[in-house]
């Protein structure tokens, strides 16, 4: 009975602890509407306004300078091999050796025949001689005379042809040597001792030049149609006046360091691609460079001017439009429309919306709308940053 009576009774000590408790939540839900009603935070900064020049893109392959299959020029078999298959050559160097004994004979051949004219040559000098001196004292017709001058005409014909028989016999024995044309790392090899090669048809194996060394790309006709026209109205010069410093990165770099020089453009667009050919020359001391290797090279699309920048995450997206976020008075945010346009020192040039002047949400745009306040923490962007 007692227990009864007491749960029963509310007494002062529970009523105290339920007011203490009333009274936290209270605190808490205040603090949760204060911190609720303040305005978010976001970083800000101005725009990176300075001299750029815009670089437009395009991909390609690179391709040796001089790139040579190596043929015999007479028919034989392959009697040494004096190359290391991959290794760099020089120009001149001895690669191949064909069998030269049947040339040697045809040399020594004739050479003979040379003797034998010379010989025949001799003997028809004295005769007309001869003949000549008997003419003057009448001791001989004219008519042997002639005889005579024709057989000395006949056998100096024959001298000349004995001589340019020894001239392709030489350069017969002479291409039995088969030399690198060009400099360059050559091939594997074709061919093998024994083999037989048949005159300018059997390819032994391969030289490709390696410094300097091509890049060549194909450029849109969009893209032509704006350097031709930069071009007439003096803004850029042309590319093919002009021999424009160019970059190109390789597919695992993310800026280029190679720097070269246009030195083609193609004299038509290809109906097929629609695309124009240009070609640059890049130096390749360090040999890394190889023909058929990918590449994406970086010309000149404009000339030199002031440009606004800003960084790729302070541009957010509003259905098919580009827009940035910019504080105004009272910490307000307005959206502004923007064009962008190629990224340049790690930032995305704005070619249309923005003067330079502006601060700009560059950070929290998750947390912003149009017509918005926020509490602004001002920051500066450096002049470059790696590209991304």
């Amino acid at each position: 009975m007692q227990l009864l009576r007491l749960s029963g009774v509310r007494t002062p000590l529970v009523v105290g602890l339920s007011l203490l408790f009333l009274a936290a939540c209270s605190e808490e839900g205040a603090q949760q509407q204060a911190a609720t009603l303040q305005p978010p935070q976001v970083t800000v900064a101005k725009p990176i306004v300075k001299d750029i020049k815009e670089w437009d893109d395009f991909t390609g392959r690179f391709q040796a300078v001089e790139d040579v299959d190596i043929r015999a020029r007479v028919t034989g078999y392959v009697k040494a091999v004096h190359f290391d298959e991959g290794e760099l050559v020089k120009a001149g160097e001895l690669l191949l050796t064909i069998d030269p004994r049947t040339y040697q004979a045809t040399l020594d051949e004739a050479h003979a025949s040379l003797k034998v004219a010379e010989s025949a040559l001799r003997f028809a000098t004295k005769e007309l001689r001869r003949a000549e001196n008997l003419s003057k004292r009448g001791n001989i017709s004219k008519s042997v005379v002639d005889e005579r001058r024709e057989a000395f005409s006949a056998a100096r014909a024959q001298i000349e042809g004995a001589k340019a028989a020894v001239q392709r016999a030489l350069l017969d024995m002479e291409f039995t040597l088969i030399r690198a044309p060009v400099a360059g790392r050559i091939s594997s090899k074709q061919v093998s001792i024994g083999s037989l090669v048949n005159a300018n048809d059997t390819v032994l194996t391969n030289i490709a030049s390696v410094n300097p060394i091509h890049f060549v790309f194909d450029v849109d006709e969009r893209s032509y149609l704006a350097y031709a026209r930069m071009a007439k109205e003096g803004t850029r010069q042309s590319g093919r006046e002009t021999p424009y410093e160019v970059i190109v990165s390789l597919s695992d770099e993310k800026e280029g360091k190679r720097v070269g020089f246009l030195d083609f453009v193609d004299n038509r667009i290809d109906q097929e691609s629609g695309t124009i050919r240009g070609r640059a020359v890049f130096p390749n001391d360090d040999l890394l460079l190889l023909p058929g290797l990918f590449g994406r090279i970086s010309i000149p699309g404009s000339p030199v001017y002031m440009g606004v920048l800003v960084p790729d995450e302070a541009i957010g997206s509003d259905q098919d439009r580009r827009i940035v976020y910019v504080v105004g008075e009272g910490n307000k945010i307005m959206a502004r429309v923007i064009r962008p346009g190629p990224q340049i020192d790690g930032y995305r040039v704005v070619r249309k919306g923005l003067k330079g002047e502006e601060t700009l949400v560059v950070n929290g745009l998750m947390r912003v709308r149009p017509g918005a306040t926020v509490t602004p923490q001002m920051t500066e962007l450096p002049l470059s940053r790696p590209r991304r």
